[in-house]
């Protein structure tokens, strides 16, 4: 069949769900890049104050006697942002139950590698900031931005192996499971009790659902949507809610693949059995049989899975893109830039992703496979490892996240932080692919 446009090939290549999650964050990563200089173009512009003024702007919320109001940046940090952390939670399950982690051999080096890139890189800034001001923000550094970092490998091309890029994906996921304890664990100051004891009520509600077999993704939504409301009156960051969240959604098909085969063929044989209309138009019992095959689609695809594949286009086009126009319009002074880096707040950042992910990721993972508890990522060399740990230190989302956590109302702090963040992330992401692309050995 001719093609009649030169992207159409690609479109109608079937993907396998790890080469769909490896597009959507490559997506992710590109759209993430691109509102960024959005955001920093605006804030370092005469409409800095008309995007200061967007971005404050207060939304109230009224059920009943209940009144929910906050600025547009925090509906966007706690309330879009539970999406993208639930979009996490699925991918940390899948990841455990089928993926790269499900087989410990294999998961042993991203394991040890994703706990070094967050030890060491704490520490460092620990040893900076320790006793001062900013100490709080040793969870910053911890993070690796995983759309960023495999948009970079995977620019890459066949310059590195399929094995290596499914350790960077497992090390990421590691990562992101370990910021969302430490979110969970140190960023919370204070805990109201009786809204902790409701959210896990709802949580054990959803695992009920799930025991019962009802695969029904409305009723998890409505049940999830009073978990994140009562987490986020507990105290708690309400964000965690969506990677609790997403641990209960069903990960079994409804329908056993085998029997999928044989219905859906006795579907089409029913399908083709119709003649056709003259103008081309679908008899009605033709649609009938097609919403058949549909219900069929569904039944053998796994809410889990289906909510993965489904989310990961609203989250790349609009849950990260608004994060990064409400988080990264930093306004920056040049002429004072040399002296933010070195405070130590920007300093500690910029030391702990750059040379402590370098560290923690290739260091650990040279002991690990010295001492023979791991080995190398098949077609893959330790240099190339070098580099993937230059990559890990890409912090963005989750690390602006986190440093608005740590320095809550303290806009100085803040400040130092996004630009460390920022001016590690570039140089990390610059001197990562610099060096798989034109130094790392095979």
């Amino acid at each position: 069949m001719k093609l009649y446009a030169p992207w159409e090939k690609g479109f109608k290549k079937v993907y396998t769900p790890f080469e769909h999650f490896l597009h959507a964050q490559t997506t992710t990563g590109l759209v993430l890049m691109g509102m960024t200089i959005i955001a920093l173009l605006l804030a370092n512009s005469p409409l800095y104050e008309i995007y200061q003024h967007f971005i404050h702007t207060k939304i109230e919320l009224d059920i009943g006697s209940l009144v929910i109001k906050n600025s547009l940046h925090h509906w966007i940090n706690d309330g879009l942002m539970a999406i993208f952390f639930f979009l996490i939670g699925l991918e940390i399950k899948r990841e455990i139950l089928v993926g790269e982690l499900s087989n410990i051999k294999v998961a042993v080096l991203p394991i040890l590698s994703a706990i070094g890139g967050m030890i060491v890189p704490a520490l460092i800034y620990l040893s900076i900031n320790n006793g001062g001001i900013g100490a709080n923000g040793w969870g910053i550094p911890m993070a690796t931005d995983i759309a960023f970092a495999i948009s970079a490998l995977v620019l890459l091309g066949n310059r590195v192996s399929p094995a290596l890029i499914t350790f960077l994906v497992a090390l990421a996921i590691v990562d992101d499971l370990g910021a969302v304890i430490v979110i969970a664990l140190f960023y919370t100051a204070q805990i109201h009790f009786d809204f902790l004891l409701l959210a896990g009520v709802m949580f054990l509600l959803m695992v009920t659902l799930n025991r019962f077999g009802i695969h029904a993704v409305l009723s998890y939504f409505i049940v999830g949507l009073f978990m994140w409301f009562f987490m986020l009156e507990s105290g708690i960051h309400a964000t965690i809610a969506g990677v609790i969240a997403a641990l209960t959604i069903p990960s079994k098909p409804k329908m056993p693949p085998t029997d999928f085969t044989q219905q859906t063929k006795n579907l089409l044989d029913e399908y083709d059995n119709y003649p056709v209309a003259t103008d081309h138009t679908m008899h009605e019992q033709q649609k009938a049989v097609l919403q058949n095959i549909k219900d069929r689609i569904d039944a053998v695809n796994s809410p889990a899975a289906r909510l993965e594949n489904e989310l990961h286009l609203p989250v790349s086009l609009v849950v990260i893109p608004l994060f990064a126009l409400a988080n990264a319009g930093i306004n920056i002074d040049f002429s004072s830039i040399s002296q933010v880096i070195s405070e130590p707040v920007s300093f500690g950042i910029i030391l702990g992703l750059i040379l402590g992910k370098i560290i923690g990721i290739a260091g650990v993972a040279f002991l690990a496979i010295k001492i023979g508890i791991a080995k190398l990522p098949q077609n893959s060399s330790m240099s190339q490892i070098f580099g993937v740990s230059m990559l890990g230190g890409i912090g963005f989302t989750m690390s602006i996240f986190v440093a608005d956590l740590a320095f809550q109302n303290n806009d100085t702090l803040i400040f130092q932080a996004k630009i460390g963040i920022l001016a590690a992330s570039l140089l990390a992401g610059f001197f990562g692919f610099i060096w798989l692309r034109f130094v790392a050995s095979k």
